[in-house]
């Protein structure tokens, strides 16, 4: 059944429809029968005309000599027809030898014409000659077929590879027909490779091959989605047939619902998740090459954004290397210039009581534009500014902390932080803490530290002992975007944390798929287990809510009751 899956109707149609704009035209076919037929017709002519003379470079040259001629074109026509057009070809060449046998027979064992006699055998020899040239080139063409099979189609998982999405692109070129290339990579998937073995991991990949190959088959309105594997993990989708550039969205979303959906092997469940880069022809560029390179470059830029579950367009600024510096002149310039600011988010108990906020960082460039957190956190990261980033929001949120207390010093809120794992593990980390807790003379307590999963892999004992410190001093801690990453139950267990952060891409499609429903219920299971609060991110409708009442989930922080704020309007909404 698998691999009648993974031939994909759709797929096959392309991939057939490609090979036979490598065929002969059957118009050839058409034309060398009636050549055949032409000169067969010339044979007989010139043979019955033998007596008349025709003046040839003022020689004068029998009628007859020409039988030959048209007999030998007669002969190419019908190795043309055989070499070409294979079975068919050889067949219709039988069939037309064979019509002249009769006639033959006639004319030499009854009318006694031994003229006749030379062509008898000249049908006999021309047949065992074509006999072995269509065996001799059928296995040849079996072996081009098996090297042909190798050269369009992946091993593994019997889709296409590379090769067969470039030559469908260049016959969509040619046809000058849009469409949109896909590049795709499967999230963590070398930790399956790793923990469960490479035989697991190939069922991993077939079985995704089989999902979007039957997804494919169900593509309508004459929209087509030819499926790839280009290697290890990666995938690519070229789809074609599609009016507006939005259907592409949707499709390549369909196509993502599709793949998470709970995967079962060898009676183990596996959530597979992954990034898509998109570009398209002509819109984005009308080489090949090129747009090849723009999927990457959409998909790579996912990937370095730290991007789980997401669908990037390409931009031309992704390959523009000059932005990063650019970008990196502008956060030093707001950090050395205290221009970098917060948002607060508040967050809510399912019962819509306010618990706290969370600190988010916020930049603006110099003439006020507003800069992306997906833009200049990333560069933070790679240019070792992210501590500053860290230590910045977090000064400014305790300094918020301060004037809520000033106002109400029974206040329980709690204000959450991110830091990043590298600053976490440095030396100065705890005494960076401590010296703003104490400027502000703020307890601990209402301090919620915000780590994301990798920690549990980087430095496990470093780590343990460094939230150890943290716990020691009251500080809550949470484990931000759980379900997206490592989400080891063996390291969970030993982790000292207090609440889990579920990732918006979960609770995004909680609503609409079964199986991201499930896995938030598991999640937030997972968490009372282990004693842990659950908290959901980026709750956006009344029925998220209510699902997320029903499984038990115990925060929430999102749009549905609040968008980031300023300080001044945060302390404004807490005492409101």
């Amino acid at each position: 059944m698998g691999d009648q899956l993974r031939s994909g109707k759709q797929i096959d149609k392309i991939l057939r429809d490609l090979s036979l704009k490598k065929e002969a035209p059957k118009s050839g076919y058409i034309l060398l029968v009636l050549l055949y037929i032409l000169a067969m017709a010339g044979t007989v002519f010139a043979s019955r005309n033998g007596s008349r003379m025709i003046s040839l470079f003022e020689n004068q040259i029998p009628f007859s000599a020409f039988a030959g001629v048209f007999s030998s074109l007669a002969n190419i026509c019908i190795i043309c027809l055989v070499v070409l057009y294979r079975k068919v070809g050889f067949s219709t060449s039988l069939i037309l030898l064979c019509t002249q046998f009769p006639m033959l027979v006639v004319n030499v064992f009854i009318r006694h014409n031994a003229s006749s006699f030379p062509g008898f055998f000249m049908n006999i020899l021309t047949i065992v000659a074509i006999t072995l040239i269509y065996l001799n080139h059928r296995k040849i063409y079996k072996y081009q077929q098996v090297l042909k099979e190798q050269a369009i189609k992946d091993r593994l998982t019997g889709l296409p590879n590379r090769f067969a999405c470039t030559e469908l692109m260049n016959d969509l070129v040619k046809n000058d027909e849009k469409f949109a290339l896909v590049s795709v990579d499967l999230n963590d998937f070398k930790s399956i490779n790793d923990t469960m073995g490479h035989d697991t991991g190939n069922e991993v990949l077939k079985a995704v091959a089989d999902r979007w190959t039957a997804l494919s088959d169900t593509m309508q309105d004459g929209i087509s989605v030819f499926v790839a594997r280009i290697s290890a993990d990666e995938y690519m989708l070229i789809i074609s047939g599609y009016s507006l550039s939005d259907e592409v969205d949707k499709i390549v979303l369909r196509f993502k619902n599709e793949l998470e959906k709970k995967l079962t092997i060898d009676g183990c469940d596996y959530f597979i998740t992954a990034c898509f880069g998109i570009t398209e022809y002509p819109r984005d560029d009308n080489n090949i090459d090129s747009l090849f390179l723009f999927a990457d470059a959409a998909l790579h830029e996912v990937k370095r954004l730290g991007g789980i579950n997401y669908i990037m367009r390409f931009k031309p600024d992704i390959l523009n290397t000059e932005k990063l510096v650019e970008t990196e002149r502008k956060l030093r310039y707001a950090l050395d210039n205290k221009k970098l600011f917060f948002n607060l988010q508040p967050q809510f108990d399912i019962n819509h009581k306010l618990r706290g906020f969370e600190a988010l960082a916020r930049m603006r460039d110099s003439d006020g534009t507003y800069i992306s957190p997906s833009e200049f956190i990333p560069v933070a990261e790679k240019t070792g500014l992210i501590d500053r980033v860290d230590i910045r929001v977090f000064e400014l949120a305790v300094q918020f902390l301060s004037d809520v207390l000033r106002g109400d010093k029974d206040s329980d809120l709690i204000i959450s932080c991110n830091v990043s794992v590298k600053h976490l593990m440095k030396n100065s980390f705890m005494d960076e803490i401590k010296g703003i807790l104490v400027k502000y003379q703020i307890p601990a307590s209402h301090i919620e530290v915000e780590i994301t999963e990798s920690i549990m892999i980087d430095s496990m004992d470093k780590a343990l002992e460094r939230i150890d410190e943290l716990k020691g001093m009251g500080m809550k801690v949470a484990i931000d975007d759980f379900g997206t990453g490592y989400s080891s139950l063996s390291y969970l267990n030993s982790f000292p944390s207090d609440l889990l952060k579920i990732d918006k891409s979960f609770i995004d499609l909680m609503n609409t798929s079964e199986s991201s429903k499930q896995y938030v219920a598991a999640i937030v299971t997972i968490g009372h287990v282990l004693n842990f609060s659950v908290i959901s991110e980026g709750v956006e409708d009344e029925s998220q809510i209510e699902t997320l009442r029903k499984i038990g989930c115990d925060y929430i922080q999102g749009y549905v009751w609040g968008r980031p704020m300023s300080a001044d309007d945060a302390l404004e909404f807490v005492f409101s």
